[in-house]
């Protein structure tokens, strides 16, 4: 007989709750002191001997001995023979169809001129070259078709394939998605080739994907040298549901990223008490049947909670507080709610629109902020893949108009060569002036 869940019950009626929602939330920003020092080794090591540290590493954390990181890539007939191998990959195309929109949206260059025919505008142009951090297949899917179709000139996958075994499936997504380089080298030492380049990894511009503790302090130590897109967190899970959703669906969505990992967390919102105790007995019941109950188990008694509001307007006001990753909205009238909705990974919207079809197949990109970072930060896209550059063309006459401005303020800041450089531009070029600091 298995025990049930000891997953926390919450109200927000109780006197005690902003006390325990705390507690709930809490979540250390102080990363394990000894990965950030073996991780800062790792680097510095592979900075210094570039392929040779990188086969060390290989061999030490994934067993896979190589006689050098040249025999460690996967060409691309590879690549292709694994996609020959299996059936059709469509949620590649679907991934696809919503970043060119994405691209259509966001990723145009633009230019206007004024009145007096100065030309201001904004250049968006693709990075050159990208690294992909590829721990599974929908990684590679979400990670580089976002990069191609931003129009990035090379994309380099790096995949960890411990003791050697590659995955079919992260061969066949990164034949799929336009991968043009890959290596099967993986955890801080892949980061740092990337970062550093070595005789056989090129440099890239920027790296993207999620991985453990030791990427993501990798990604965090190198950044600078090359842009990131975020530091992943545990994965995350918000359910708000007004009860009219069958409990075992919302049962199996808390599990689905619970799953993941012990530190995962899932949390269930609902004004309607007798419908989170259906959830809690569907909890009981189908837990023994998975593969992964321990884990799911840990992770709900950890940093799970099914909490009970005083409605849904209550429990989307929560939710903005959490800034989910991922936040399912499970009810018969989901867009009357979604515009109370700020802050979120991504938001899955009615009953049928569980989490792990956005996980896979969907389209939207499923690399999302965690830890709250949604309140700040966006899925990875396109715009992750490019950059803008400013345009300006001052014309004659624009320069007698903003040289004037522009002399007065340099003036003011004590910048003397900024307001001559405007002035001498001017048809009538004035005298030179004494800046506040007493040069002429």
């Amino acid at each position: 007989m298995n025990p049930p869940v000891a997953i926390r019950r919450l109200s927000t009626a109780a006197a005690d709750f902003e006390a325990a929602f705390a507690e709930l939330q809490h979540w250390s920003e102080a990363t394990d002191q000894a990965i950030e020092e073996r991780v800062a080794t790792i680097l510095a090591d592979v900075a210094a001997r570039g392929d040779a540290a990188v086969l060390e590493y290989t061999r030490r954390f994934d067993a896979l001995d190589a006689p050098s990181v040249a025999a460690l890539e996967i060409g691309p007939q590879a690549l292709q023979a694994a996609l020959d191998g299996l059936p059709a990959v469509h949620a590649a195309a679907r991934v696809r169809r919503y970043h060119e929109r994405q691209r259509e949206a966001c990723g145009r260059s633009w230019q206007y001129r004024d009145e007096d025919g100065t030309l201001l505008g904004q250049k968006v142009t693709p990075l050159d070259r990208v690294g992909i951090y590829v721990p599974g297949g929908k990684a590679a899917l979400m990670n580089a078709i976002p990069a191609q179709v931003a129009g990035v000139g090379e994309i380099v996958m790096v995949v960890p394939t411990p003791r050697g075994e590659r995955n079919a499936l992260v061969l066949a997504a990164a034949a799929v998605a336009g991968v043009h380089r890959a290596f099967t080298i993986g955890g801080a030492q892949a980061v740092g080739a990337l970062a550093h380049g070595t005789a056989t990894v090129p440099a890239v511009d920027k790296i993207t994907g999620p991985g453990n503790a030791y990427v993501a302090s990798a990604k965090r130590r190198v950044f600078g040298r090359v842009g990131i897109d975020m530091i992943a967190g545990p994965s995350e899970i918000l359910v708000l549901a007004d009860g009219s959703t069958p409990a075992d669906w919302v049962a199996m969505d808390l599990f689905s990223q619970a799953e993941h990992d012990e530190l995962a967390q899932s949390i269930l919102l609902c004004p309607d008490a007798a419908y989170l105790d259906a959830v809690a007995a569907a909890i009981d019941r189908l837990l023994p049947m998975l593969p992964r109950r321990d884990v799911i188990r840990a992770s709900l008694e950890g940093r799970g909670a099914l909490v009970h509001t005083r409605s849904m307007e209550e429990a989307c006001a929560i939710s903005n507080r959490i800034a989910p990753e991922h936040l399912e909205v499970s009810s018969a009238e989901p867009q009357r709610w979604e515009p109370l909705l700020r802050h979120a990974g991504a938001i899955f919207l009615g009953a049928y629109t569980s989490e792990s079809l956005g996980d896979y197949c969907a389209g939207p990109n499923h690399v999302l902020p965690t830890s709250g970072t949604a309140r700040f930060s966006s899925p990875l896209g396109v715009y992750d893949f490019q950059k803008r550059s400013s345009l300006i063309e001052v014309s004659a006459a624009g320069a007698a108009t903003l040289g004037p401005i522009a002399a007065e303020l340099a003036y003011g800041e004590g910048l003397q060569a900024h307001a001559r450089a405007a002035e001498l531009r001017l048809p009538a070029v004035p005298p030179a002036r004494v800046s506040p600091t007493g040069a002429a």
